[in-house]
């Protein structure tokens, strides 16, 4: 309940950058530089997430969250500061650590809770909290920026945080490895480069791609269509995810990991389509229907990533030893936020070249590609204990 509860409250705050876009709008940025300041976070995660999780093993879960959410509060109030796009990368690049410590720690601590035959199913109910915050952060951050201003919803992120650091203060777990000298495992960087190579692993960097690529640039995506709230879609795909995840979850652990995650990459396949349609008709008729096709792909991408996060975290530590565990969770956060990033620096281009219509096209093919990797994942027993 802990750990649920923080999750929240440390995503409640950081989610309200996801209108971030609108601010560097705001600063005359481009598309292009949207998609660098907003792709920064998720590169500096691919770097440090594989270097971060094999420490948080030996070191324990604990001090790397207390560190990630100072770093996460020292981001947010140096982005009330005045500053241009510049800043803002910065910004990011810090809220990139910041998070990366807390999530590999806070994800691992989790795990050393619960038994294989559950992992599934409270990945997702643990989950479900990072997907509430994701629906009500930008709900107000909306209503904070339309009424005070941006840097207010930044000072408001910045007491959040504070808040997270305040329940993770008493957190206690058993000590690693008393009296022996803090070192990495001998062959922990082969065993990180084979893990790397699994065919889970870039079916979860497709994932990474299409979550990544929708979340930077919706925002400005609706501001060119004429949407004035955003809201909408943020609720749709944060309900989505939730209703799958408390209706279904326990799919994942009694039916296998694969048997959720196929059918969900389509899915996700069908959300971008969606954008995709709605990028090239609303060009050519303004009698298109906006408010409800952005509700739909909200549906459909949040169902999808309600099962496909849970159940890939859950296929990748299946195999894992306990104490390689942090390590593993690394690598597959970092293979997320790689295709994260690959889609907020590439579709910036095409995006401010060819149109919306045009991104929401090219994307929606590579995910494609993505679902014929997934149809080849082994179809592995479900979990038994």
């Amino acid at each position: 309940m802990r750990a649920t509860v923080t999750n929240f409250v440390f995503f409640l705050g950081l989610n309200g950058f996801v209108l971030l876009p609108l601010y560097i709008q705001q600063l005359g940025g481009n598309e292009i530089e949207i998609g660098m300041v907003m792709g920064v976070y998720s590169g500096v995660g691919i770097v440090c997430q594989p270097l971060i999780g094999p420490w948080v093993d030996v070191v324990g879960r604990r001090p790397f969250m207390l560190v990630g959410i100072g770093l996460v509060v020292g981001a947010a109030l140096l982005a009330a500061l005045p500053g241009g796009v510049l800043l803002l990368a910065l910004v990011r690049a810090l809220q990139g650590i910041g998070f990366s410590m807390f999530f590999v720690a806070s994800f691992s601590y989790v795990l050393d809770l619960i038994p294989p035959a559950e992992r599934g199913w409270s990945l997702g109910i643990y989950g479900v909290s990072g997907f509430v915050s994701t629906a009500v952060a930008p709900l107000f951050g909306e209503w904070i920026i339309r009424t005070v201003g941006f840097r207010a919803l930044f000072l408001l992120s910045a007491a959040l945080g504070l808040g997270t650091f305040l329940l993770v203060w008493p957190v206690r777990e058993a000590p690693r490895g008393a009296g022996a000298p803090l070192r990495l495992a001998p062959g922990a960087v082969r065993a990180a480069l084979e893990d790397v190579l699994h065919r889970h692993m870039f079916v979860t960097m497709f994932f990474g791609l299409g979550s990544g690529t929708i979340f930077a640039f919706l925002p400005t995506f609706a501001e060119d269509l004429g949407v004035t709230t955003l809201s909408l879609f943020y609720t749709a795909y944060s309900l989505a995810a939730i209703a799958v995840r408390i209706a279904g979850g326990r799919l994942i652990d009694t039916h296998g990991r694969r048997a959720v995650i196929v059918p969900s990459m389509f899915v996700q396949v069908a959300a971008t389509a969606t954008l995709a349609l709605l990028g090239a008709l609303v060009t050519r008729s303004s009698a298109t229907p906006v408010l409800p096709a952005l509700f739909l792909a909200g549906l459909l991408s949040g169902g999808a990533h309600g099962f496909l996060y849970p159940g890939l975290a859950a296929l990748v530590t299946d195999t894992t030893p306990d104490e390689r565990r942090a390590a593993v969770v690394g690598i597959f956060s970092a293979m997320f936020l790689v295709g994260s990033t690959a889609g907020a620096f590439t579709f910036g281009w095409i995006a401010n070249g060819l149109g919306y219509g045009s991104m929401w096209a090219a994307l929606t093919a590579l995910l494609l590609v993505g679902c014929l990797v997934s149809l080849r994942l082994k179809a592995a027993a479900p979990a038994r204990g």
